[in-house]
């Protein structure tokens, strides 16, 4: 529990530090987690230090496995971006940055980085040619830096080329029945008929790769890579229906190549049905981004030995409890520690909030504003509405304020 007791009523006795655990995601638009996590740190610090308490504030800057994914990695690492030539998802030169942690074991990519849409959002998007061939040259560098695991954060790809220009890059051939290499792009997959892994770069398939995936989606048919996601990449009802043919293909050839058949499995749709060339290949594992970010980063160990959690994000609405960062920091604290959600914006319910397990949910927004105001403030407000939760959890007229209510366990939140 977190001491509010005054320095006063115990004058012979050091009362222990109380531990806050800070792991927000970023305030997209407005604020890195970073930055998020440094401005709560701020003001609980302050709103403790008023009272005369001791307090130990740990920050774990998050992400969910989408956009921020290596920003957050790599706070939480205290290492710096890296960045090599790449191509984009046209097949244009661009320059992509990756992560390596401090200790040179894991390396972290934005597959978008490469080949997402804001890469490509200067022309007329086209479906058909985009290829995630880009992508596979961030994963040689990464070989090349002697990892051993790698992690893939595939969201807001322009590609649905399933993963081919990827494996691709890294030695692997996709024929036609003549034998010739195919172009790049999902349109040409549909001539597949064969796959060559002989010239496959070996170290690929030596290294563990984790795919942060947060859609159920298969590979094929109405719920598929093409029909659900192909639209949003500028496919018309003929280019989706030429690529879910040439993604179909591609699963026939991979299911007699490797002996997996991921057509129908849940996950391989994302990102352009990346996940099934990459799992079939080269073992990948497919996990909740969140879940993935979390074991990475070791989080449940830190918040198992918080007394209080603050964590937030730009909206924290109904979506939020369903996998991204708040929901992630909800499940892995213990039932009897308080978790307090400070965003943007706040519309949640309060019998939502209440079933959630989220203890409060604060707005930093004063009053009205309108969105560049809030952008440009957020910082400053994230740290105010920090030292204003923490006083109140701090001040001495209210005692049990976050004491455990008797009979709770240390056992994680359902």
């Amino acid at each position: 529990m977190i001491c509010v007791m005054s320095k006063e009523l115990h004058e012979h006795d050091e009362a222990p530090a109380a531990r806050v655990a800070v792991i927000p995601d970023s305030f997209k638009g407005s604020a890195s987690a970073v930055e998020v996590a440094e401005a709560m740190a701020k003001g609980a610090r302050e709103a403790f230090a008023e009272q005369g308490l001791a307090v130990t504030v740990h920050t774990l800057p998050f992400a969910d496995g989408g956009e921020g994914t290596l920003d957050a990695l790599l706070g939480a690492w205290g290492t710096d971006a890296l960045t090599v030539e790449t191509t984009d998802a046209l097949g244009r030169p661009t320059r992509a940055r990756f992560g390596v942690s401090d200790d040179g074991r894991t390396g972290v990519i934005e597959a978008a980085e490469a080949n997402g849409l804001p890469g490509v959002s200067d022309v007329a998007l086209r479906p058909r040619d985009a290829s995630s061939r880009g992508v596979g040259r961030l994963a040689t560098e990464l070989l090349d830096r002697g990892v051993e695991e790698v992690l893939l954060c595939i969201g807001g790809s322009a590609s649905t080329d399933g993963g081919t220009g990827m494996l691709a890059a890294l030695g692997a051939r996709f024929l036609d029945d003549n034998g010739s290499e195919l172009p790049d792009g999902g349109g040409n997959l549909q001539n597949l008929a064969d796959v060559d892994l002989s010239g496959l770069d070996p170290r690929a398939r030596e290294v563990r790769w984790r795919i942060a995936c947060d859609v159920t989606n298969p590979l094929v048919g109405e719920r598929g890579a093409a029909a659900v996601f192909g639209p949003q990449k500028g496919a018309g009802p003929q280019d989706v229906e030429v690529l879910d043919t040439g993604l179909a293909r591609l699963a026939d050839v991979l299911a007699e190549a490797t002996g997996s058949c991921l057509r129908d499995v849940e996950g391989m749709g994302a990102a352009g049905g990346m996940p099934a060339t990459l799992s079939s290949i080269l073992g990948a594992e497919l996990l909740p981004g969140s879940r993935m970010v979390a074991e990475v980063l070791d989080a449940e160990r830190m918040l198992g030995g918080a007394d209080l959690v603050l964590t937030g994000e730009g909206r924290f609405d109904s979506q939020s409890l369903g996998g991204k960062v708040v929901d992630a920091v909800r499940r892995l604290t213990p039932a009897h520690v308080p978790v307090v959600v400070i965003a943007g914006s706040v519309s949640v319910t309060a019998d939502e909030l209440r079933r959630s397990g989220v203890t409060a949910a604060l707005s930093i927004a004063p009053g009205p504003r309108t969105l560049e105001e809030m952008r440009d403030e957020a910082l400053p407000e994230i740290t105010s509405t920090a030292y204003q939760c923490c006083r109140l959890l701090t001040h001495p007229g209210l005692p049990s304020t976050v004491r455990p209510v008797p009979g709770t366990t240390k056992e994680p939140r359902p």
